[in-house]
């Protein structure tokens, strides 16, 4: 593969206007932690933001989830999704360097060593604690419990054809970190909605994971692209279908009011268009729909929004 298609696979955003304003020194590792690329921000974060919103259901105190709050479930998503990415790069370092999209990421391009790259993620991750720790003391024993996920989570397409499930698992603990900050212990509404955010990640993933399936063959690492395969638009009926019904017990077993539903409808809407629309074979038009489930995610939010004001 030429150099020019090397350079146009990457998943590097070389003329993003935040790498362009930043240091020489700091560009590589603004491009470790992702910055360029929010998307895996604002699906760790929505997420933070569900649990939230819906342990906030029913408060006699609070007209609005908290802005403080969700300000800290920002910072904190941000700069452990920059921890994770980071731990990632390091753990997939050989993959890598072997895959069109990813051989120009900073490890294996060599611009950051990898004692640089685990000093910069024990950084990362000492800053997620910090904001932690503004919170209950129970709902930082519920954050401190997902750094087992996150350890894992690299070795995960190595030994199964479901990796996608244990980041199901993972992206969606702060429903539950988002909850605990609202409510004494975990109950069914958020056990249910950690549940639907499951079936979500499976589906936004395994079509993200269609971008690599070929590289992913030759290099011997799993995906439930490839265990799927031509057969992945059948099963995203099944995942979506299943995250909107378990968003929708969800609310019903908080007691949402009214507004919820037709804004859920919305939502539904939106990820049975990702089925129709999204080709598999294509790239491009994977990227495209794996990135509109931002959209989907805040939908949810400002359902579970309106279902609390209409209570």
């Amino acid at each position: 593969m030429s150099k020019r298609q090397d350079a146009e696979a990457s998943d590097i955003v070389d003329d993003s206007p935040l790498l362009q304003g930043l240091p020489g020194f700091v560009r590589p590792y603004a491009r470790l932690a992702r910055l360029d690329r929010p998307i895996g921000t604002w699906l760790l974060l929505l997420p933070c933001w569900w649990g939230l919103a819906l342990g906030w259901i029913g408060h006699p105190a609070l007209p609005l989830p908290s802005g403080w709050y969700m300000l800290l479930f920002a910072v904190g998503a941000l700069v452990m999704r920059s921890a994770g990415c980071t731990w990632n790069d390091i753990s997939d370092r050989k993959y890598d360097g072997q895959v069109a999209r990813t051989a120009t990421r900073p490890i294996p391009a060599g611009e950051v060593s990898v004692p640089m790259a685990l000093l910069f993620a024990v950084g990362l991750s000492f800053t997620g604690l910090a904001v932690l720790l503004q919170f209950n003391l129970p709902t930082v024993y519920v954050g401190m419990a997902s750094l087992l996920l996150v350890a894992a989570y690299p070795f995960m397409k190595r030994i199964t054809y479901w990796p996608q499930a244990w980041l199901g698992l993972t992206f969606n603990w702060g429903i539950l970190v988002g909850w605990s900050s609202m409510q004494q212990g975990l109950h069914a509404p958020a056990l249910t909605l950690y549940a639907a955010g499951f079936f979500w990640t499976l589906g936004y993933d395994t079509i993200y994971a269609h971008q690599d399936k070929a590289d992913d063959m030759l290099i011997g690492v799993k995906s439930t692209a490839l265990r799927l395969g031509d057969s992945t638009p059948q099963w995203l009926w099944g995942f979506y279908g299943l995250t909107v019904v378990l968003i929708g017990a969800a609310g019903w077993l908080a007691d949402v009011g009214w507004a919820f539903w037709p804004v859920l409808v919305v939502g539904a809407a939106h990820l049975i268009r990702q089925i129709l629309q999204v080709r598999i074979d294509d790239p491009e038009s994977c990227k495209k729909h794996f990135k509109s489930n931002r959209d989907f995610g805040l939908i949810v939010f400002f359902a579970l929004l309106a279902g609390g004001w209409t209570q």
